[in-house]
């Protein structure tokens, strides 16, 4: 059973457009990563992590590692709603959980680890307080809600 308790951070909301639609007329594997992907960025955003600051600091959140896993098929013009929690994190990383709804149902998640990096020098770099701050203020209440999803491996 998956636990869908929301964080204090907003859903991504979108609609399927018809490009991302795939030969059998269902939302194309790729793009289930690209909607995620654009929730990820909104969180970046919320943490303080927006285009301003990667410009300012030459620092930016690189994904690392990700394990979708593909629950059911939405089709053209579907709206999708993409909730994120904070389910870990450190000095230098932070582990989100995508969860994708589409009319209320639950038909993919994302599990996500990512790095801040210096983009100058490729190496991973600690967040600054402001941004470990809004880490923490996102994290408060939730350290026993972490979806039963989370941690899985792919097996057969």
């Amino acid at each position: 059973m998956t636990n869908t308790a929301v964080s204090a951070l907003p859903a991504y909301r979108c609609t399927i457009l018809p490009e991302w639609i795939d030969y059998n007329g269902h939302l194309s594997e790729a793009f289930y990563v690209l909607v995620f992907g654009f929730a990820t960025d909104q969180v970046m955003d919320r943490l303080g992590m927006g285009e301003a600051y990667r410009q300012s600091t030459g620092n930016s959140l690189y994904t690392v590692e990700a394990h979708v896993r593909y629950l059911a098929e939405t089709g053209l013009g579907a709206e999708l709603t993409v909730t994120t929690q904070i389910v870990g994190g450190g000095a230098k990383k932070l582990h989100l959980a995508h969860e994708m709804l589409s009319a209320g149902k639950l038909i993919a998640t994302e599990e996500l680890l990512a790095l801040h990096v210096d983009q100058g020098s490729g190496r991973s770099s600690a967040f600054p307080p402001p941004v470990l701050e809004n880490i923490s203020r996102y994290r408060a209440g939730l350290d026993d809600e972490a979806p039963d999803w989370i941690g899985r491996t792919v097996s057969s």
